[in-house]
């Protein structure tokens, strides 16, 4: 794919960007580049590969779930101005 002057004025007026004519030059270069480049991506037979979350194939460590804390809740809401039912009471803000 390759990109015009016009194409690039015409991007440059949707983004609200000013360019003079050596800056719409460069940006045309390196937008032809980085097409050029996902056009070369695209040519390769990825037919059989399987997609991958991750570079390597490794597992983190996982460790046990248990409660390491006790529980404070019953502390925590007696100080609290208003509770109900285990939850906290809170004004309303919002109308």
């Amino acid at each position: 794919m390759s990109f015009s002057s016009d194409d690039i004025a015409r991007l440059a007026r949707l983004a609200r960007i000013r360019l003079d004519a050596v800056e719409t030059n460069d940006v045309r270069e390196k937008l032809d580049a980085i097409f050029s480049l996902i056009d070369a991506l695209q040519a390769i037979d990825t037919a059989g590969v399987a997609p991958m979350a991750h570079a390597q194939d490794v597992m983190l460590p996982l460790r046990d779930d248990i409660v390491t804390r006790e529980d404070c809740r019953a502390r925590f809401q007696a100080q609290a101005p208003e509770v109900a039912d285990g939850l906290y009471i809170v004004p309303r803000v919002v109308e």
